[in-house]
């Protein structure tokens, strides 16, 4: 064969093994390009995760209250369930100093809790419930150290939130174990703009409010209807009382109760969870103005804590006030004190037993709001009875002793 011939018959071959090399060349640069791509994006999203965790890490006060503790009760072996019972005591601190806190020009003036609930998560996860201590309630307050480790003395017929204006949490962990017997496992502080942002962060809640609130002494001016509030308005609800309904501080907290079972609703089965930019405000700002335990300190301690509400029906997260009654001895008039069957409320928080239908009489769950049809279960099911028709009269299931205690608090039927 001639050198020509040769020549002729390989140059066919030669364009096609270059372009299968090319074709090679450009499914290896295009296989790069997604690898890195993925592998940036994978950096960037794992980078944002731990920024964020970083973030909401750094906005947690922690506080451990262990060493101002004493005598404390023994949490009891209740084999009730798969998990272990959670006592979680939720106070809310009345400080002006911190930012967003001086609502109402009394910086200064130190630090009260007006609000104090005992939640009770259940060992098998299935039910959960709020006890709430009335700040007027007449205890016998059994003495505690402050942060110093000095002494605060104790002393009888001493108002319930004495204790948390004397030493703090601390003081106040020491007080209800002390009167309970039941052993506190986390501690919750949350202050005005802390409760503020979270509200706002869900764009408001929900609330039926049955005539015009005007307390001008306290800044608070709220139009009677049923509509969405949030910011200083929803602050100003819950703190109201001498302008709405009977006046009394028992009426507050029925009121704070309906509003953080109406927030519970919303969170769980109104899209909030399914909102990542709705999660991500409403962390921020819980985390912001929270003062924890050691054992809430981290996003995982707090997120583990949130999944055990997770199988929860609205309907079986209850909120109840400790069973009390008006003093009547001269000179503590409007003050209260505890009934005998408290005894039993807490010796079922201890058992991990759920209340009674007695001990649970006039109770607010998040299923089944004042005012309103209930929003739906965890999965966005309807759950529960509506406590009112379509028109806004009372269901049957809202007996006239519901309805009266409502209408005293201040909520619609």
């Amino acid at each position: 064969m001639s050198d020509e011939q040769q020549a002729a018959e390989s140059e066919p071959s030669t364009p096609r093994k270059g372009r299968r090399r090319g074709r090679t060349r450009k499914r290896h640069v295009v296989a790069r390009v997604l690898l890195t791509t993925a592998v940036v994006l994978a950096m960037v999203t794992g980078l944002s995760v731990v920024f964020l965790t970083r973030h909401l890490e750094g906005n947690v006060t922690v506080l451990d209250p262990r060493a101002q503790l004493s005598n404390r009760p023994d949490k009891v072996d209740t084999d009730s369930g798969p998990k272990e019972p959670l006592n979680i005591l939720v106070m809310g601190s009345d400080a002006r100093d911190g930012a967003g806190n001086n609502i109402d020009g009394l910086i200064g003036d130190g630090a009260r809790s007006d609000t104090t609930i005992l939640m009770h998560l259940s060992a098998d996860r299935k039910h959960a419930y709020g006890v709430s201590i009335p700040r007027d309630s007449l205890v016998t307050r059994p003495e505690c150290k402050d942060e110093d480790g000095k002494t605060i003395p104790g002393g009888e017929n001493q108002m319930w939130n004495t204790a948390f204006a004397l030493g703090g949490p601390a003081c106040t962990i020491q007080q209800f174990e002390q009167l309970t017997d039941v052993r506190i496992d986390h501690f919750v502080v949350v202050d005005f703009a802390g409760f503020r942002d979270m509200v706002d962060a869900i764009d408001g809640v929900e609330v039926c409010i049955p005539e015009d609130i005007e307390d001008p002494a306290h800044g608070i001016s709220i139009p009677a209807g049923t509509r969405q509030i949030r910011g200083k308005e929803a602050l100003n609800y819950v703190r109201a009382r001498y302008t709405l309904g009977d006046g009394s501080d028992i009426g507050r907290i029925q009121r704070q109760q309906a509003f953080v079972a109406a927030m519970a609703n919303k969170v769980v089965s109104g899209g909030t969870l399914a909102r990542p930019d709705r999660v991500i405000r409403f962390l921020n700002a819980a985390t912001k103005s929270l003062i924890v335990d050691p054992g809430l300190k981290s996003v995982v301690d707090m997120g583990k804590l949130g999944l055990g509400f997770k199988g929860i029906g609205l309907d079986n997260i209850k909120f109840v006030t400790v069973p009390w009654a008006y003093d009547t001895r001269e000179g503590f008039e409007g003050r209260v004190v505890w009934l005998p069957d408290a005894k039993n409320v807490w010796r079922k928080v201890r058992a991990d037993e759920p209340l009674s239908k007695r001990l649970s009489e006039g109770s607010i769950d998040a299923g089944n709001l004042p005012g309103a049809t209930p929003s739906g279960s965890p999965d966005g099911s309807p759950s529960g009875s509506p406590t009112t028709s379509p028109g806004g009269s009372p269901s049957p299931d809202v007996d006239e002793d519901q309805a009266a205690a409502r209408e005293a608090a201040g909520l619609c039927a």
